[in-house]
């Protein structure tokens, strides 16, 4: 499955799990969390249709958003809105996308400044 892929597969079971979130956190708590999700899908979406130039920011942006996205969920799971069942399942799925970003970063990162990862090893030996 590709990175678009198992965001919106976690989105939908963050969707279906918001209608049973608890009614005084559903529209501000569960909002958030429900707005950073689409957020993060809209970043990787956008960066995925821009040139090499222009990928980094965007991709940068959509792990800052995922970063957020986790802590809020953590958040919900610590004030019990979420249970530990979902709130295992989500922070899974979260941290297989997060790898999946972290690659996408270091990928470009290194094709950008493609002598930084030489200098880096040889400054560590």
């Amino acid at each position: 499955m590709s990175l678009l892929e198992k965001l919106v597969a976690a989105y939908k079971l963050w969707h279906d799990y918001l209608t049973n979130f608890p009614k005084t956190s559903r529209y501000s708590l569960g909002g958030k969390i429900d707005l950073l999700f689409t957020e993060t899908i809209e970043t990787t979406l956008s960066a995925s249709r821009l040139n090499r130039e222009q990928k980094l920011a965007f991709v940068q942006k959509a792990s800052a958003k995922l970063d957020l996205l986790k802590f809020f969920l953590r958040l919900a799971w610590e004030i019990k809105a979420l249970d530990n069942k979902k709130y295992l399942t989500l922070s899974e799925r979260l941290d297989e996308i997060g790898r999946m970003l972290g690659g996408w970063l270091k990928q470009l990162t290194t094709k950008e400044n493609p002598g930084s990862a030489v200098k880096a090893d040889r400054g560590m030996k």
